[in-house]
């Protein structure tokens, strides 16, 4: 009898063993997926909005990829009922129309989630990708500060430290690229600098209060992940297309809605409405240390391409306020000690809120990119 399970144990240690293998491989694999994700955006959205010729109208993309998120729930909503249209249709019907008071509180962070994709399009086009990739990591800010008012969530004091870093280090990026813009930025007449800081920074704002808000509403409900996005595109489209109405209706009368689209284009708008499938695919495999790790790894990346791609000057001082950005984030992802009472407030963005559900959650939400 004891032999028996002694057999049994031995035969076991090189399944865990193999499995802690390919789980350990994930894990880099994870790593590489959400660093290319999270700079492969931001460049190729300053590559498209730079080019010379006919430019995109950015607000019928921001509905393009409301559209293809919407779409993509409504197939993973069927695939869950085993591809049943009566039960699927019968479902979202309850879901969405019937207790349409639930529905209607999507109205608010789906307002701000489509103002927040078109001001990161103003941003991206104004500001070069490095400097906007690091002043946007303000959106850790602004969500821990939203998360402790709004949630009554507590920081440790690491986390606090790691977000004066973070201000500091955005302050000295900022100050050095006053002084020295990107030479793109200061001899184009279609780039203005100012724009692109404001864009960002209300960006940032309206990033950590609405995922704050979603992440409340949430805690309060059982819907599933699912549902709450299509509840969410379907105010995104409405409010995207009020939106192109508004700033491009007139010019999209003319020229039609798919104006300038290349295939950089729909790169473009295919890596916003399904970059954040694949991040959620892969990132249960990743821990919040190791998201942080790829943040600040994209943030070098980003800044060696645009070095190449356009230009992109680094000096000492965009050294510094980089560095501290970079040791900031990752300092905020790591875990409070187990002696510690509080609570923590997880390294969330646009795209990125944590509830029971899982990770799993971080696949439409909004992101720069941080996208639904």
């Amino acid at each position: 009898m004891g032999g028996g399970n002694h057999s049994q144990a031995l035969e076991e240690k090189p399944a865990i063993r193999i499995q802690n293998e390919v789980h350990s491989r994930l894990k880099y694999i994870s790593l590489a997926v959400l660093v290319v994700q999270n700079a492969s955006l931001i460049l190729s959205i300053r590559y498209v909005r730079t080019l010379p010729g006919d430019r995109f109208f950015a607000t019928s993309a921001v509905v393009m990829a409301e559209v293809l998120k919407v779409l993509t729930c409504l197939l993973i909503t069927l695939s869950e009922r085993r591809f049943s249209i009566k039960e699927t249709v019968s479902f979202l019907v309850d879901a969405v129309i019937i207790q349409y008071k639930d529905t209607l509180k999507m109205a608010v962070p789906s307002l701000i989630y489509t103002l927040q994709n078109n001001l990161q399009y103003i941003a991206i086009s104004n500001l070069p990708a490095a400097t906007f990739q690091v002043t946007y990591q303000l959106k850790i800010l602004t969500t821990a500060l939203f998360s402790v008012l709004m949630l009554k969530k507590s920081l440790s004091r690491v986390q606090w430290i790691s977000l004066l870093l973070l201000f500091v280090g955005v302050a000295i990026v900022q100050v050095q690229q006053e002084g020295n813009k990107e030479a793109s930025v200061v001899n184009s007449t279609n780039q203005n600098y100012f724009v692109g800081l404001v864009a960002v920074v209300i960006s940032c704002l309206s990033s950590g209060f609405a995922g704050v808000y979603f992440e409340k509403i949430l805690k309060g409900s059982s819907a599933s992940v699912w549902v709450r996005n299509v509840q969410l595109g379907i105010f995104g489209t409405a409010l995207g297309m009020l939106g192109l109405w508004w700033n491009d209706g007139t010019a999209v009368a003319q020229q039609g809605f798919f104006f300038g689209y290349t295939n950089m284009v729909w790169c473009v708008i295919f890596n916003q409405a399904f970059g954040g499938l694949l991040v959620a695919v892969v990132v249960k495999y990743a821990d919040n240390i190791l998201k942080g790790f790829a943040t600040s790894f994209s943030i070098i990346v980003s800044t060696v391409l645009s070095i190449y791609l356009f230009g992109f000057h680094v000096d000492f001082l965009f050294t510094v306020g980089a560095g501290l950005v970079i040791g900031a984030v990752y300092m905020y992802s790591l875990p409070k000690p187990s002696s510690s009472g509080h609570s923590t407030v997880s390294t969330t963005s646009s795209s990125s809120i944590r509830t029971k559900e899982g990770d799993v959650l971080e696949a439409f939400l909004p992101k720069a990119q941080e996208v639904r």
